[in-house]
């Protein structure tokens, strides 16, 4: 019977090979590959032990640190699934998402408790599933190394199967509320193999983690290295530091890291007494992610990083990587997301009656990877609108052209993108449209020169009724991540709101309009 090495499988090989090799750290603790395994079986032991079972659901809150690591792989050992929670989601946010998933267990850093104290009543989890780490955990709530303690280091007697699924990780959609996508053991090993191959990693790299723990593009790496033997160091302050992140790369030797644009022009953008004292000479690998890079963007990056490559990666959480642009290209096909790769399979672009377009024109993107998501959490139709046959799609618009690059034209119907996180219209038009005042209401993203884009909401009031821009804001404050609130307001009457023959606003219209005259702070 063939067996696929999981990412626990992976830990535990390198702890019988090199158990001292530093295998993962953050500012305030390291963990050899040893100790890395021992703690993940604990733990694994420690949460079986409160009563859960092979594919129950767990659910992760807290910011970057190291502990993200070891929960991985103390769930891939224990057969549970993760469900990953941005740390930036407010309450009734993290109520859905663990309701939806019907996750039996939530492990949760100790700053960000009372956001799920405060929807308790809300979820159906069993008192001593509320796993706390960080400071000492307060009243009614397990200890996160208590269980660690009390647990064996046996590995626990679960069998887990490539086919199983080894997390759930809810990105929002047009609908308004998140999907659950499903991701195997079997899609990690060979993106993660795939990755490897395709950027040249080894058990030698240094690999840095900014991105948020929760989110796709740090897992995708995080397992990479897993896989390679690789050291995982993660970036774990509260708040981006650009100093901080180049005393980082120079005091541990990164060989690697993935940035959004606007962590490279904040760093870029400072002193060169400042960005001289750090030496960043092993850095060999980058990539841009997330967003495109401007030019001159990535000539800066390339000359403060004389010894490095520069890549891009265009991908998603139900995709995996899709496309990839080489160093060699970054320049010679700027605004390109680049071509398909040995591990991507391959992409055709279809009409909206399913046929191919010819290069030049835009259709829809679908790719063909083996390793692609399973499909939406209790979400068929979602599902099915997803795959055409084997083929998958998660709505973006492209084109292809004569040398076979992608160009995206317009992504997730009308997402926009803001210091690297994802934002869907229709999930903050829903929260908008629930102020009394508030008839209609369009949300689209404004170009900034720092983050990308900046959120802003188009609002029309019922007849008679008058609002200020900031009870607005306001009322968004408690019911929405911050980085998805608007930063600014417009108004216009209901004549003015450009829409179709049929009543529906016309977002592009409106982004035209108001790309320059509209005001984000």
């Amino acid at each position: 019977m063939s067996h696929l090495l999981t990412a626990s499988d992976a830990i535990a090989a390198h702890a019988r090979v090199e158990p001292r090799r530093l295998a993962t750290r953050d500012s305030k603790r390291a963990l050899s590959f040893g100790e890395w395994n021992d703690r993940a079986s604990r733990l694994a032991n420690g949460l079986l032990a409160l009563g859960l079972v092979k594919g129950d659901r767990v659910a992760l809150l807290a910011y970057n640190c190291v502990e993200w690591m070891e929960i991985y792989v103390a769930l891939a050992r224990a057969g549970l699934v993760a469900v990953p929670l941005n740390f930036r989601l407010m309450s009734p946010e993290i109520s859905y998402i663990v309701s939806h998933s019907e996750a039996r267990a939530m492990i949760v850093q100790d700053d960000l408790c009372d956001r799920v104290d405060a929807v308790r009543a809300e979820l159906s989890l069993a008192p001593e599933c509320y796993v706390h780490f960080g400071a000492p955990a307060p009243a009614a709530w397990s200890s996160y190394e208590g269980l660690i303690a009390a647990a064996p280091a046996t590995p626990p007697a679960v069998r887990v199967k490539p086919e199983d699924m080894f997390a759930l990780m809810y990105t929002s959609g047009t609908t308004g509320r998140p999907k659950g996508a499903v991701r195997s053991h079997e899609g990690n090993a060979l993106l993660a193999l795939a990755t490897a191959v395709e950027f040249g990693f080894s058990r030698h790299d240094v690999g840095l983690l900014v991105m948020p723990m929760c989110h796709a593009n740090s897992l995708y790496f995080a397992m990479t290295f897993i896989y390679m033997g690789a050291t995982v160091v993660v970036e774990d302050r509260a708040s981006f530091d650009p100093e901080a992140l180049l005393a980082t790369l120079a005091r541990d030797k990164v060989t690697f890291t993935s940035l959004v644009p606007t962590h490279y022009i904040m760093m870029l953008g400072l002193p060169d007494a400042v960005k001289s004292r750090y030496d960043v000479s092993l850095v060999d690998k980058l990539l841009v992610s997330s967003a495109p890079a401007r030019k001159e963007t990535k000539l800066a990056i390339l000359d403060h990083f004389k010894n490095s490559r520069l890549f891009e990666l265009y991908g998603s959480t139900e995709h995996g990587w899709v496309t990839i642009l080489r160093p060699e290209e970054q320049i010679e096909k700027l605004g390109s997301v680049g071509r398909e790769w040995a591990g991507s399979g391959a992409i055709k672009i279809l009409d909206l009656d399913g046929n191919e377009v010819p290069d030049g024109e835009v259709g829809e993107l679908y790719s063909r990877t083996s390793y692609v998501f399973d499909g939406y959490w209790k979400n068929p139709e979602k599902t099915a609108e997803a795959f055409q046959g084997e083929w998958c799609t998660v709505g973006d618009m492209a084109r292809r052209d004569e040398d076979g690059y992608i160009h995206l034209v317009d992504r997730k119907s009308n997402m926009i993108i803001s210091g690297g996180e994802n934002i869907y219209p229709s999930e903050v038009e829903g929260v908008l449209g629930g102020y009394p005042k508030v008839k209609d209401v369009a949300v689209i993203g404004i170009p900034h020169d720092k983050w990308g884009e900046t959120v802003l909401a188009v609002v029309v009031l019922h007849e008679g009724q008058q609002a200020t821009e900031a009870e607005i804001l306001d009322w968004c404050k408690d019911r929405m991540a911050g980085f998805k609130r608007p930063r600014s307001i417009v108004f216009l009457s209901d004549s003015d709101m450009p829409r179709t023959a049929t009543g529906k606003i016309l977002h592009r219209t409106l982004r035209d309009k108001l790309a320059t005259t509209g005001r984000a702070a």
